[in-house]
């Protein structure tokens, strides 16, 4: 017993030795965004890390803030759309609580999206941004309309990216997120395992994720999306996705009181989220939304057609302006 007891301690030093390890390659390899578009700015007492591009004098397009979704942070989104629009309008790319370099912050329910909204909301207020066009892909997405319902004074117009923001069948997760969440087995999961074998999976998940299409040759490198590979951000990840279904079980009820005008772009190939409940469950809840459907696609419709999802942010923001 004592022979038996001893290995599981050695194995537990190993494997957060080895964690450690890839946190200290994975920061270096993607650290914080510089000054001055890279800013960290403490709201309601928790510092968020953000990307603000300035508009130019003659912008055409109102400020947009970009929420990223599950496993990202503020580069999953800036990545393929900031150059592109660039001067344009104002943008504000964020990494919500827990992700990125942002902190989670101290309130009991920062998994839940609307708490994570209202951090999104005080952060405006810091910057003097008044109204914005939301952008919300996956998981953000349920952060955007949690936005849009809590915060309607702030939101000029959406626009959804392959969004999850309606209740499926069966609650089903990814087994690695039901572990993370199990008591106490669910924090040594995260602090001795996820990190090393996050590592040896990480590129079939980035595969998932865009497939049928193929993982775009500069995704890993400008993406930073194996800043997920830490303990914490891991932990919150699982935490967010955790507690997703009870969320928008929640918020859903809510969306028919979303008057801005609205677009929704989705991968008909999509295997990440069902496009059949969470997209057409928006159009059918936000009266005059526009469902685009993207033919041959899968969930990540910034990287693989960004000029289409630019045309909707052109598109909502005409019609936010028309109507005010």
């Amino acid at each position: 017993m004592k022979t038996f007891i001893f290995s599981l301690l050695c194995l537990a030093l190993i494997m957060f030795g080895l964690s450690l390890y890839f946190e200290n390659q994975v920061e270096a390899a993607f650290p914080r965004l510089e000054a001055p578009i890279g800013k960290r700015i403490t709201v309601a007492g928790t510092e968020l890390h953000l990307a603000d591009h300035p508009a130019d004098p003659d912008a055409d397009l109102l400020p947009m803030l970009f929420i990223h979704g599950a496993s990202g942070n503020l580069r999953d989104l800036q990545a393929p759309l900031a150059e592109k629009l660039e001067g344009r309008g104002r943008m504000i790319f964020v990494d919500r609580p827990g992700h990125g370099y942002s902190e989670r912050g101290d309130g009991e329910d920062m998994q839940m999206p609307w708490s994570q909204a209202e951090l999104l909301a005080k952060l405006l207020d810091e910057l003097d941004i008044d109204k914005v066009i939301v952008v919300g892909h996956s998981l953000g997405g349920s952060t955007a309309a949690a936005f849009a319902v809590n915060h309607p004074e702030k939101v000029a117009g959406l626009v959804f990216l392959a969004p999850a923001t309606h209740p499926w069948p069966n609650r089903d997760l990814s087994w690695h997120y039901d572990v993370a969440n199990f008591p106490v087995v669910g924090g040594a999961f995260s602090q001795l395992f996820a990190v090393p074998f996050g590592q040896l999976l990480y590129e079939d998940g980035v595969r998932s994720v865009f497939k049928p299409q193929p993982i775009p040759e500069d995704y890993i490198e400008t993406a930073d999306t194996k800043l997920i590979l830490r303990r914490a951000n891991f932990q919150y990840n699982a935490e967010d996705v955790g507690a997703l279904y009870d969320a928008v079980a929640e918020i859903a009820l809510r969306y028919p009181e979303i008057k801005v005008p609205t677009s929704i772009l989705t991968g008909d190939q999509d295997d990440v989220v069902l496009a059949d409940i969470h997209s057409k469950g928006l159009e059918q809840d936000i009266k005059g939304s526009k469902l685009v459907w993207l033919k041959g696609e899968g969930h990540m419709p910034a990287w693989t057609n960004p000029d289409t999802v630019i045309r909707e942010i052109e598109r909502v923001s005409a019609e936010a302006k028309l109507a005010n």
